[in-house]
């Protein structure tokens, strides 16, 4: 991630002899990105990471996209979904290209104890809208509450478990990595003093549970469009050390810090990650343009070459109309958007704004599935219409 950390017990130097208080050696694994040249992590297993005691393929996972569908705006109502499955199985693709996919989830349970996943070859991204528990790692635990961002870098084995359901969650996979804007870092990689966030925003695992139990226990791993079940005798668990770069990190969509103007900014100011596939920017509640003639809300937009997904957390986004919690609105390429008709003078008296919204704005166009068409508003398109 952004700095350096590490948790529980390692050597005084890499590739030494690291031993027990039996003396039995722990196997040492290098966990690097773009090949040895990436952010890395050094970790320290009880176990030898490579023994699997069986595997079965449990076939194609990989979205359908529909690539006939007409271009225009999309209102897709996620209260319509119904609660099933669990962070994983309870993934539902409402859209996504080459590059990235974006699931809604209503999570209506949690995982069985003994069982986990591992994207092998995809960085994934996740936002917990009304959700707390917490996110288990083979780096240690991480503590989720509601408006949490969860990135997690390919090849983490870990498991997501809720207090309580159902889960209202968005699941983003993308080639990534996924990380903070360059503009917010010195040359050494440090926040900048007008990044909208700092270091102490940032939450990396802080448990690490050194787990020597034997069993049967399943990792799901997923790659090239497949999940495939690895079985092992111990525990996936059972890092006692590891230090490094490399590792989830958790950010809270609440301790975003808005930046605001004398007349209206434009959605860069949101913005609070990246990947080679999109942005992600957080619409959080602030002071708005006081200007004395501002118009207060967005002007009107064309998305030359990206596409805007908008998911409301609430129903206070000031420039919609007609969407309520949990509603996502899809602005394609090519054709302008901006505030329905009647938002803008509407805007005029106001001097804060409660919305909380995630918006992703992709490089490559986004295509639906039929899982997005099932949930849509058919007559969003008319909500511009004056006469």
């Amino acid at each position: 991630m952004i700095f350096y950390h590490k948790l529980g017990e390692i050597p005084k130097k890499k590739h030494i002899q690291f031993r027990d208080e039996n003396g039995n050696l722990y196997a040492e694994q290098l966990f690097s990105t773009h090949g040895f040249s990436g952010p890395m992590t050094t970790m320290y297993h009880i176990n030898l990471p490579t023994e699997v005691a069986g595997w079965e393929d449990l076939g194609p996972v990989k979205p359908e996209f529909l690539d006939d569908e007409a271009l225009r705006h999309r209102h897709l109502r996620t209260n319509r979904m119904k609660p099933h499955g669990d962070f994983l199985s309870g993934r539902v693709p409402l859209m996504g290209n080459s590059d990235c996919i974006w699931h809604q989830g209503l999570v209506a349970e949690n995982m069985p104890e003994n069982r986990f996943y591992k994207n092998t070859e995809l960085d994934e991204i996740l936002f917990v809208h009304d959700g707390s528990g917490m996110l288990r790692t083979m780096y240690g635990n991480i503590t989720v509450k509601p408006g949490d961002y969860l990135v997690i870098p390919r090849g983490t084995i870990y498991r997501l478990d809720f207090d309580q359901f159902p889960v209202r969650m968005i699941s983003i996979e993308t080639v990534g990595p996924v990380v903070t804007p360059r503009r917010y870092r010195n040359e050494f990689g440090q926040m900048m003093e007008e990044a909208p966030f700092t270091e102490r925003d940032f939450r990396p695992p802080h448990e690490l549970i050194a787990y020597r139990e034997e069993g049967d226990f399943e990792v799901i791993m997923a790659a090239r469009g497949r999940h495939t079940k690895y079985h092992y005798k111990f525990h996936p668990f059972d890092i006692v050390g590891w230090d490094g770069y490399c590792y989830p990190v958790a950010f809270s969509i609440h301790d975003f810090q808005p930046i605001t103007g004398a007349i209206h900014m434009p959605p860069p100011i949101h913005q609070t990650f990246q990947s080679k596939a999109f942005v992600i920017c957080s619409f959080c509640p602030r002071v708005l343009d006081f200007h004395p003639e501002a118009i207060k809300i967005p002007y009107n937009h064309s998305n030359v070459d990206s596409d805007e997904v908008l998911y409301y957390c609430n129903d206070k986004f000031g420039s919609r109309k007609g969407i309520e919690e949990g509603s996502i609105t899809l602005h394609p390429l090519g054709i302008p958007h901006g505030p329905q008709p009647g938002a803008v003078e509407a805007s005029m008296p106001h001097t804060e704004t409660k919305e909380l919204a995630v918006m992703m704005d992709t490089y490559k166009p986004l295509m639906l599935t039929k899982n997005a068409l099932d949930i849509e508003d058919p007559d969003y398109w008319k909500s511009w219409q004056t006469r």
